[in-house]
C-alpha cells in the first residue's frame, strides 16, 4: 500500500481515468470550492465495460464541473466531452487553437461512428430479442460542446478559475498537443502543478520537439512507455520499405489501423519520402477515413506547429501529405470497392486500436488471407482488437464474429508519438527534485509505471512517486 500525502488542505487531485491503464484520461482538481477537470477522454477496451464507464462518469457531477483543460484532441483524452456537456456541464473548455480545430471534426466523427456501430449491433440484438443500445452522445451534443471551447496560444497565461492560471507548452505529441503548467493559489498557499498530457518524442518528422517546462511542485506524468524503449525512427523507414517491397512482390494488401490524427499524417509523410527517394516500389495507398482526410486538411492549416524539416519541405513547394498513387477516400461505396481490388496496395484506416470505424471491415475482409499483412503502427491498450492482433491471437472477434488471423503481423515501435522511458527521463531531468513534492504516474499499465517509478527514484531522485488507481485522491500541500 502506497503512502499518501495526508496533510489536510482543500486543494486535492482525484484520478478518474487513465489510472493504471492507457485510456480514458480524466483527472479532477478541487480548489477554492471549484472543480477543474483535466481531460475528458473516452475509455477504450472491452465494449461492454467501456460503454458503462463512458456513460456513467463516476466520481463527480458533470453539472458541478466549473472548467476543463484539454491536453489534446485524441479521443482517449477529448472523446467524452460531449457526454459531460449532455449531463449538464456548461463551463469553458480551454485548449490550443489546433486542438479545437481537430476536436471540431473528431468529436463529430465519434458521434457518427457511435451511431453507425450502435445501428449495426442493434440489428443483431433486435433479432435476438435483447435490449437495444443508445450512442453516448449525438451531433447536437457535439455542437453544444464546441461552443464552449476557449482557444489559447502556447505560452499565453490563461485565467481559468479563481486561484487558477494555466500556460500551455508544446508537447510535440500531435498537432496542438499541450503540456499544461497550472499556477494554483488557495488561502495564501501557492503551488505549481504540471500535467504532461501525452508527451511526444524528439526528432520525429512534422512536429516540433516537446518544450521544456519550468520547475513545479507537483507533476502528473504520462507513462505509456515507462519501461519500454523505441527503435530509432530510421528503423521505421527501413522496415516500411521492406514491407512495401514484400507486398509488391506478393501483390498483397497491407492493412494499417491508424489514429486519424498524427499517426496517419506521419505514415503518409514517411511514404512520401520513401517513394520520392525511390527506396521501394510505388504501390497504391488509400487513406480510407473521412476523419483522416479532414484531419490532414487541419494539419495544412497549422504550419506554425511544424518543425524545421517540414517547413523546408513546404518551401520546396512539396505537399507533405500528398503524392502520386495516394488517394483519400471518404465515400462509403469507394471504401467497399477496395475489397474487390487486387493488391498490391496499402489501406490506412481508423481507428488506431482497431476498435471502431472502417478499419474493422477491412480487417474482416483481409486477415484470413495469409498473403496479406497487418501493420500495427502505435500502442494498443489491453482488451482492444489491436492488442489481440499484436499478440497474434489465433482467432479474433470483429463485430461479434470470429476470424482466423492468418495475415502476417508487423509492429512498428519506432513510429510511436509517445516518449519512451529514456526520452521521458531526459525530458524530466531538468526539474528540481528538491522542489518536487509529488509525481503522479498516469496513462500507463501498472507494470510500465512501476518500472518508470524506479528510474525516477534512482536516477532523478524524485522522492514521492505515486501510481494512483481509479478514484484515488491526493491532497496537495
Amino acid at each position: 500500500m502506497e503512502k499518501r500525502l495526508t496533510k489536510v488542505i482543500k486543494m486535492r487531485l482525484t484520478f478518474i481515468g487513465a489510472a493504471q491503464t492507457v485510456t480514458g484520461s480524466m483527472h479532477l482538481l478541487d480548489i477554492n470550492g471549484k472543480q477543474l477537470l483535466l481531460d475528458c477522454g473516452l475509455y477504450q477496451g472491452r465494449r461492454k465495460d467501456a460503454y458503462e464507464i463512458n456513460k456513467n462518469l463516476d466520481h463527480f457531477s458533470p453539472e458541478k464541473i466549473d472548467a476543463v483543460i484539454l491536453s489534446h484532441a485524441h479521443i482517449d483524452h477529448a472523446g467524452n466531452l460531449p457526454s459531460l456537456v449532455k449531463k449538464g456541464f456548461e463551463g469553458n473548455i480551454f485548449s490550443t487553437f489546433a486542438t479545437k480545430d481537430l476536436c471540431s471534426i473528431m468529436l463529430a466523427d465519434s458521434a457518427h461512428i457511435q451511431q453507425k456501430d450502435v445501428e449495426f449491433v442493434n440489428k443483431k440484438r433486435k433479432k435476438l430479442g435483447k435490449n437495444l443500445f443508445e450512442p453516448l452522445y449525438n451531433f447536437q451534443d457535439v455542437h453544444k460542446t464546441l461552443g464552449l471551447f476557449q482557444s489559447c496560444n502556447y505560452h499565453q497565461r490563461i485565467n481559468v478559475l479563481p486561484g487558477v492560471t494555466a500556460t500551455f507548452y508544446d508537447a510535440g505529441h500531435i498537432l496542438g498537443s499541450a503540456i499544461t503548467v497550472l499556477e494554483l493559489e488557495e488561502k495564501g498557499k501557492k503551488l505549481k502543478l504540471c500535467f504532461t498530457g501525452d508527451l511526444g518524442r524528439p526528432n520525429l518528422p512534422i512536429l516540433r520537439d516537446p518544450e521544456k517546462i519550468p520547475d513545479v511542485d507537483y507533476l502528473i506524468c504520462e507513462s505509456t512507455y515507462g519501461g519500454r524503449f523505441h527503435d530509432d525512427f530510421s528503423v521505421s523507414e527501413e522496415k516500411m520499405a521492406e514491407v512495401i517491397t514484400k507486398a509488391y512482390e506478393r501483390k498483397a494488401k497491407i492493412i494499417v489501423p491508424s489514429f486519424s490524427v498524427g499517426r496517419t499524417q506521419e505514415i503518409v509523410f514517411l511514404l512520401n519520402r520513401l517513394f520520392d527517394e525511390e527506396r521501394c516500389p510505388k504501390i497504391p495507398v488509400y487513406v480510407d477515413s473521412p476523419l483522416s482526410t479532414s484531419a490532414t486538411e487541419v494539419f495544412r492549416l497549422h504550419p506554425e506547429c511544424f518543425d524545421f524539416e517540414t517547413a523546408v519541405f513546404l518551401l520546396e513547394n512539396k505537399d507533405p501529405f500528398g503524392f502520386e498513387k495516394l488517394e483519400y477516400i471518404t465515400d462509403v461505396e469507394e471504401s467497399k470497392a477496395l475489397n474487390g481490388k487486387p493488391g498490391p496496395m496499402m489501406i490506412i484506416s481508423a481507428s488506431g486500436m482497431a476498435e471502431s470505424g472502417r478499419i474493422l471491415h477491412h480487417l474482416a475482409n483481409n486477415i484470413e488471407d495469409p498473403n496479406n499483412m497487418v501493420l500495427i503502427a502505435g500502442f494498443c491498450a489491453e482488451h482492444t482488437l489491436g492488442r489481440r492482433i499484436v499478440e497474434k491471437n489465433e482467432y479474433v472477434k470483429i463485430f461479434g464474429d470470429e476470424y482466423k488471423l492468418n495475415a502476417g503481423v508487423t509492429v512498428f515501435n519506432s513510429l510511436s508519438a509517445h516518449a519512451d522511458s529514456d526520452e521521458m527521463i531526459d525530458y524530466l531531468s531538468n526539474l528540481d527534485p528538491e522542489r518536487m513534492k509529488g509525481v503522479f504516474l498516469v496513462h500507463g499499465d501498472l507494470e510500465q509505471q512501476e518500472k518508470f517509478k524506479v528510474r525516477l527514484n534512482e536516477e532523478l531522485h524524485f522522492k514521492n512517486v505515486f501510481t494512483p488507481a481509479k478514484g484515488d485522491t491526493f491532497e496537495l500541500v
